[in-house]
C-alpha cells in the first residue's frame, strides 16, 4: 500500500530548523514525557502543520517557555482525543480534521477498505420532522454481504433491528461495534412511509471498493458518449481508471459525462492523474495550488514554489496518461460530492468547459495529510508504543485562476436534484442526470425540467458518516528543501 505522506528526514528537519521556535525547548528532558507521548506528539504536529495553527493561541511557537511548562499544560488532557479537539479552532471553520487510534485502519480506509456491508445510503429528515429520518438506497458495492441479499437502488428503511431511526440514535444503530444488523424496510406513498413487513438482514466484513462503478459508451447518432461513474479517488486505483480512459480513447468518445454524485474524495494526486486524463493537451501547466499555514508556505513560496503546485501530467510514474483532449466535460453531483471530486471540478474550470449538472456539493476545500508518531512525523520509525494517528487539515487548494472559496459548495451549472420516486438504473439512458447531460450533449434537451417526485431534507450519507471515506488528502507533502543547504 502506497504511503500517505512521505517526506524525507532531511526536509522535515529543514522545516523545523528554519521555522519552529520550539525546537531547541524540546530537548528538555521532562520525566512526564514518558506519560503524554501521544499528547506531546498531537502538539508538535499541530504546531507544525495544522493549517489554522497561526489562530489557535496554544499552537503558538512561543506559547510555552520550555518542555516542563507545555508538559504542565498538556497533564490537563488525560485523553488524547479531547487535547486534538482542544487544539482546534471553531468547528464551523474547521469541520474536517480527526485524530484515530489505529493507523493500520486509516490507512486501508484511505484506499477504500473498510468494515463494510456494501450499502451505500442516504439519510433525509422524515416529513414534518426534526428528529426522524430514514435511509434509502444509492447504489450497493459489487462483492459485497449486500450483493446477496435482495436489496437495490432505492429501497427506503427506516428502523435498524425495529428500532425507529433518529437524529439521536443513527450513529449508534448504523455505525456501531456490532458487524451485524437487519434493516427494517418501508414504503412511502406520498404523504406517510409505512413499514412493507420486509427486512434484510447485513453483515460487515472486510471490503475494499473498487471506485470504478460503471463506465460505458453510449453511441447516439453521431455522438459515442464515454460514462463514468467513480465513486473514490483511491490510488491504488489509479492504473484501472487510466486503463478505462485507453478503452475510451480507443473507441472515439466524442463526449465525457463524469458521475461524481456519491464521490467524498481522495488522493489529490489521483483527481490531478484523472484532470490529465480527461484533457492532455494542458502537460506542465498548473491543475492546483496548495495553500499551507503561515510559516510553512512563506518558507516553500521563497524556496521551491513548485512543490506547493499540482501540474497537469501525462505520466502515472512511468506509465503513459491515456489522454481525451477533450475541451469540455459534464459531471454529475449531489450534495455528497465533497473534497477531490470539487478539486477537479474546480482545477479543471480555468482551463475547460465544465458542465456541472445536478445539486450543489459539499463544500470542502481543504485537504489532509496523515501525522504519525515518529520523529519526522512519516510512517518511518513510528513510536511502537501506540498506534495513534492524526488527520488535520493542513492545507487549501485553489485553482490555477487562485480561486477556491467554495466553502458552500460548488452550485451547477444546471440543478437537478435526485428524487427517491425517480431514481432510476445508475448507467441507464433514462436515469434523470445522465439523460439530462446527454440531452445538453445532443441537443434534445434545451431545457433541464426538475424530475417530479417528493424532495426531502437531506441529513447525511454513509460516506461522510465515516471520515476515512470523505477526504482530500495529499499522498505525500512537498519536498525540496534540502536545497536550501547544499
Amino acid at each position: 500500500m502506497k504511503k500517505i505522506i512521505q517526506l524525507s528526514t532531511v526536509v522535515l528537519l529543514t522545516i523545523f530548523l528554519v521555522l519552529s521556535c520550539q525546537k531547541d525547548q524540546d530537548d528538555t528532558v521532562n520525566p512526564l514525557n514518558s506519560n503524554l507521548e501521544v499528547q506531546n506528539f498531537i502538539w508538535k504536529g499541530l504546531n507544525q502543520y495544522y493549517l489554522w495553527q497561526p489562530d489557535v493561541p496554544n499552537l503558538a511557537d512561543n506559547r510555552f517557555a520550555n518542555q516542563a511548562a507545555r508538559d504542565a499544560f498538556l497533564t490537563n488532557y488525560k485523553v488524547p482525543e479531547d487535547l486534538f479537539d482542544a487544539l482546534r479552532v471553531s468547528p464551523t471553520i474547521d469541520r474536517f480534521s480527526w485524530i484515530v487510534d489505529d493507523y493500520v485502519t486509516l490507512e486501508q480506509s484511505l484506499q477504500g477498505t473498510s468494515k463494510n456491508n456494501g450499502v451505500e445510503f442516504g439519510l433525509s429528515y422524515k416529513p414534518n420532522s426534526t428528529t426522524d429520518i430514514f435511509g434509502y438506497v444509492r447504489y450497493i458495492i459489487p462483492g459485497s454481504d449486500a450483493a446477496t441479499k435482495v436489496i437495490k437502488r432505492g429501497d427506503v428503511f427506516t428502523a435498524v433491528n425495529g428500532t425507529q431511526l433518529t437524529v439521536s440514535n443513527y450513529q449508534s444503530l448504523l455505525f456501531g461495534s456490532n458487524d451485524n444488523y437487519t434493516l427494517n424496510m418501508a414504503d412511502y406513498n406520498g404523504t406517510t412511509f409505512t413499514s412493507n413487513g420486509k427486512t434484510i438482514a447485513l453483515t460487515k466484513t472486510t471490503l475494499t471498493e473498487n471506485p470504478i462503478l460503471i463506465n460505458k459508451v453510449i453511441p447516439i447518432g453521431a455522438k459515442k458518449i464515454g460514462y463514468l461513474m467513480y465513486n473514490g479517488f483511491y490510488a491504488d486505483f489509479d492504473g484501472q481508471l487510466n486503463t478505462v480512459f485507453g478503452e475510451f480513447k480507443s473507441q472515439g468518445i466524442t463526449d465525457l459525462v463524469l458521475d461524481l454524485r456519491y464521490n467524498g474524495g481522495g488522493s489529490v494526486q489521483t483527481a490531478t492523474y484523472l484532470a490529465s486524463m480527461i484533457t492532455g493537451q494542458f502537460k506542465g501547466k498548473v491543475f492546483a495550488k496548495q495553500q499551507w499555514n503561515t510559516k510553512i508556505n512563506a518558507y516553500f513560496e521563497a524556496n521551491s514554489p513548485n512543490e506547493l503546485r499540482n501540474f497537469f501530467t501525462d505520466k502515472i510514474g512511468a506509465t503513459s496518461i491515456n489522454s481525451l483532449n477533450m475541451t469540455r466535460v459534464y459531471i454529475l453531483t449531489t450534495k455528497s460530492s465533497a473534497s477531490a471530486s470539487e478539486l477537479i471540478i474546480n482545477g479543471l474550470k480555468p482551463h475547460i468547459n465544465v458542465v456541472q449538472i445536478g445539486d450543489v456539493t459539499t463544500g470542502k476545500n481543504v485537504g489532509s495529510v496523515t501525522l504519525y508518531d515518529s520523529p519526522d512525523f512519516t510512517a518511518t520509525n513510528r513510536n511502537p508504543k501506540h498506534k495513534y494517528a492524526m488527520q488535520p487539515i493542513v492545507l487549501k487548494i485553489v485553482n490555477s485562476a487562485d480561486f477556491g472559496d467554495y466553502f458552500n459548495g460548488l452550485t451547477p451549472t444546471h440543478e437537478l436534484k435526485e428524487t427517491i420516486s425517480t431514481y432510476g438504473v445508475l448507467g441507464d439512458v433514462n436515469e434523470p442526470l445522465l439523460k439530462a447531460a446527454i440531452g445538453k450533449i445532443t441537443g434534445t434537451g434545451k431545457m433541464i425540467q426538475q424530475s417530479a417526485g417528493k424532495q426531502f431534507e437531506f441529513f447525511k450519507d454513509s460516506k461522510s458518516l465515516n471520515p476515512f471515506s470523505n477526504q482530500m488528502y495529499l499522498e505525500k507533502a512537498p519536498k525540496g528543501l534540502q536545497k536550501a543547504f547544499d
